[in-house]
């Protein structure tokens, strides 16, 4: 986010003596600038310019020695005799970087520092310390700790500094400095020029715009250091780089110190002072919004050539990071070794190290270009390196900056460094003349709803500087260089509802259309939700990323298809580039995180979208940038999107019953999960058959169920947890878990609506059936049968409600047996049901049970 001192940006719009930062932001948020802090120094109190009128060097028994020194402070010095501020200060001060004569900066009692560090008078190695005597570290204008502050050495004369002066305006502290955030489309106001035009159109204050080249930058020069351009277009088609501005500048002392008033401007704007030629472009960098960079000529080998990457070159840039280059990424390289062999750096991202202006450089050589936005955003992304260069050129820079740029960053070398600045310029220009946007004058008031003039909109136009050609029936708008984000009609419409005020829109709720409500799958959806939330589960959302780590943890097998995922060509995280294929492996991640942090009793559940890619599918066409794809892309690309059904998940971990007085705590296990997903059925209204799954992962292979809709078609499965899932996870013992998928579970409910059924005004019949079969028969079998015998008995349909309420093994049913037995609940619409009717049920119960499974009453 930028910062704009008020100082600075009083440089380029006239601005109130009395503004504030509090209402400056308030100016510029009326044409879409917002507040995101106010800066101060954290300097508050006496802070003053003091002489060191004498210093007196006292060795301490530890081996350190102090100064005592007598310090001029103006009108802040003690009082005499005769009541008039004329003793100087006492002051004990450690550093030894200054002498007598030497002017300073005091912090004075009552005083407050950063930190805060509150000053006061203080006896200390046997003197009464009466204030201290800065470094710029304490003031927090730089690292510099042990350094006093010599205001001559930072170019301040001795009519500025006389004793007593204020320091705090001396050395900017006392500026305000307000930082603004910046929407991507509106680049330009990344530098003062920008912001102080934006307020301009605020306020009606008077700008002057620094950025327009004069008629001396537009003459042409003898070409001086070569430059070739050597790219016709990425894989968007567009030129990395249409303008490359280069002018030598000699005998400089490049890395001698900028001078104080360019260090605290670059502070206050957040960017770290370094040297002489790295903070001028920085500084121009800031003012005009233009990047640039200064090369060691003495290293350079012309000509310097703007080409895209070699496959498997390398650089290594500015922070001493070797990287990898891709063939996309647009570089600035020149001739050392053999033609366009050495890396400069990546175009509108960071420079390299081997140009770097170092301690011995004099001759420079200015760079500033034109480069794409979206070649630099994507080498930016691609190597994960944001710098100031790169955030200005990806939201656009005004092309007719550089040679404005490069003429103001010479003129401040000269001015503070020495040197000279060569007679010839190079300048590549390949820019175009953008096409004017056709506009209809009467198109704000029709889409913003306010009665526009057309006067009104040609005024605004031409505030923002466009240029209105209104000789034909539809208006040629010639918009202006820095605005490369009004490319058509709505753009325009937009800047004339900002500056003719958002606050003269009025506010009209547009009527509601008429409709049907929700669509059958939200109501499922929302039915769900609702239905295992009231069944005591908390509902989360976890993002669809993750790990192959992941998938281990829950043990699926190296062939199992969910295996098969969508790989991100830019992942949030290195160790989750995969698109989640089932629902539970970030569900138990988040569960897993719950218990890690104490909560071991959870319950949670999650409906979300799994993507399962299709092995036959043919991949993704990577689609150009910058441009509209064709149909035909698009239609691939389409294509190529796999499938994404819903699906919902839950997680049970530890007791689901808290243990209370006289009663134990009741662990969840498998018929938790069971219930969770027959109340999910219910809701939706679908008849699930439940079998054994022994191969299912990551659930326990005895204790696994799998739930079948009548069509055959897989609904889900729940059960417990394979030990080794629950291990690796750090979960309770015996977690149980379930996954159904919701879209499948939709196709097999009816489409008919539900008919409501009478409730009968008879009592209920009660009938208790237990049915031997073998041991391998699956329940969900015997049940079936259950449920078609009662209803084919000679008493008519009266089965209500049918319960499996035990199962048993033993002697008494014999070896490879085992017991169901079923809770029958009958009742009739019309009777009450008698003896004879509910032992016909019975019996044809048991029949219809020994004929499909060879069931036979229990005795």
């Amino acid at each position: 986010m930028p910062r704009v001192p008020l100082t600075w940006l009083a440089e380029h719009v006239e601005l109130p003596a009395d503004l504030t930062a509090e209402q400056l932001a308030a100016d510029l948020v009326r044409v879409g600038l917002e507040e995101e802090a106010i800066h101060t120094s954290g300097v508050t109190g006496p802070l003053v310019v003091g002489q060191v009128l004498e210093l007196t060097p006292e060795p301490q028994k530890n081996g350190k020695t102090i100064n005592w020194c007598r310090v001029d402070v103006g009108a802040h010095n003690d009082l005499d005799e005769a009541g008039d501020p004329t003793v100087p200060r006492g002051i004990v001060c450690g550093a030894h970087n200054f002498g007598v004569g030497d002017r300073v900066v005091v912090a004075l009692p009552g005083a407050v520092l950063p930190g805060p560090f509150p000053i006061a008078a203080r006896k200390t190695y046997g003197h009464v310390s009466d204030g201290m005597i800065c470094s710029a570290r304490e003031l927090g204008l730089g690292e510099d700790h042990a350094g006093i502050i010599v205001l001559a050495r930072l170019g301040y004369g001795e009519d500025v500094t006389a004793p007593g002066t204020d320091a705090l305006r001396l050395l900017g502290l006392a500026d305000e400095v307000l930082e603004i955030n910046v929407t991507p489309d509106r680049g330009y106001c990344f530098s003062m020029r920008g912001v102080a035009r934006e307020y301009a159109h605020s306020t009606g204050a008077r700008f002057t715009d620094a950025g327009l080249p004069s008629d001396d930058q537009l003459r042409e020069q003898p070409a001086g250091f070569a430059v070739e351009i050597d790219d016709d277009g990425g894989i968007h088609g567009v030129p990395g780089c249409d303008r490359f501005v280069a002018q030598v500048v000699r005998g400089v002392a490049a890395s001698g110190p900028s001078p104080a008033w360019m260090q605290r401007r670059l502070t206050q704007a957040g960017m770290r002072p370094i040297s002489l030629a790295v903070d001028v472009t920085n500084y121009v960098m800031l003012d005009l919004g233009q990047p640039m960079h200064a090369y060691d000529l003495g290293s350079l080998t012309a000509p310097v050539v703007v080409r895209r990457a070699r496959p498997g070159e390398r650089a290594t840039t500015l922070d001493d990071v070797e990287r990898a280059l891709d063939p996309q990424d647009l570089l600035v390289t020149d001739s050392s070794g053999g033609r366009a062999a050495r890396v400069l750096g990546i175009a509108g991202v960071m420079g390299g190290a081997d140009s770097e202006v170092g301690g011995t450089t004099t001759d420079l050589l200015l760079e500033a270009a034109h480069f794409d936005p979206v070649t630099v955003a994507r080498s930016s992304r691609r190597h994960r390196l944001t710098s100031e260069a790169s955030k200005r050129f990806e939201r656009g820079v005004d092309p007719l900056l550089p040679r404005v740029a490069v003429a103001r960053a010479a003129a401040l070398l000269v001015e503070h460094g020495g040197g000279t600045v060569d007679d010839t310029l190079t300048d590549v220009d390949r820019t175009s003349v953008r096409a004017p946007v056709a506009f209809d004058p009467a198109q704000p008031a029709r889409l913003v709803g306010v009665p526009y003039t057309h006067d009104e909109v040609r005024a605004t136009l031409t505030e923002i500087g466009c240029r209105v050609d209104d000789s034909a029936g539809t208006w040629q708008v010639h918009v202006p260089s820095w605005r490369p984000d009004l490319a058509a009609g709505v753009d325009l419409v937009e800047e004339v509802a900002r500056l003719r005020g958002y606050d003269a829109i009025p506010s009209i709720v547009p009527p509601a259309p008429v409709g049907r409500g929700l669509t059958r799958g939200q109501r499922v959806r929302r039915a769900v939700a609702d239905t295992l939330a009231s069944g005591g589960l908390v509902e989360v959302l976890s993002y669809p990323f993750v790990g192959t780590d992941q998938l281990d943890a829950l043990g699926l097998p190296a062939d199992d298809p969910r295996r098969h995922a969508v790989r991100l060509v830019n992942p949030l995280t290195d160790g989750q580039p995969l698109m989640r294929t089932d629902l539970l492996v970030t569900l138990l991640d988040t569960v897993r995180r719950n218990v890690a942090r104490g909560t071991v009793d959870v319950g949670l559940y999650e409906l979300g979208l799994v993507t399962l890619p299709d092995p036959a599918a043919a991949p993704a066409p990577r689609l150009p940038g910058g441009a509209r794809p064709g149909d035909e892309q698009l239609a691939a690309l389409e294509r190529a999107v796999p499938a994404q059904p819903l699906h919902v998940a839950g997680v049970v971990a530890g007791l689901v019953e808290p243990a209370g007085r006289g009663r134990p705590g009741r662990r969840a296990d498998v018929e938790d999960a069971l219930a969770h997903v027959r109340r999910v059925l219910q809701v939706v209204g679908v008849q699930a058959s439940v079998t054994a799954d022994r191969e299912r992962a990551p659930f326990h292979p005895g204790r696994c169920a799998r739930l079948t809709a009548p069509s055959g078609a897989l609904l889900g499965h729940a059960g417990e947890l394979h030990p080794q899932v629950v291990a690796a996870l750090d979960l309770p013992a015996r977690t149980v878990a379930f996954e159904l998928d919701l879209t499948a579970v939709l196709s097999a409910a009816p489409l008919d609506p539900v008919t409501a059924v009478p409730v009968s005004t008879f009592p209920v019949a009660k009938e208790d059936v237990a049915l031997v079969v073998a041991d391998d028969v699956p329940a969900a079998d015997v049940l079936a049968a259950v449920r078609a015998g009662a209803a084919a008995g000679p008493a008519g349909d009266v089965l209500e409600d049918v319960r499996l309420f035990d199962v048993y093994t033993g002697d008494q049913v014999g070896p490879g047996r085992k017991s169901l037995a079923f809770a029958l609940r009958l009742r009739a619409g019309d009777r009450t049901l008698t003896a004879a009717d509910t032992a016909a049920v019975r019996d044809a119960v048991v029949a219809e049970a020994h004929a499909r499974v060879g069931a036979t009453l229990r005795a």
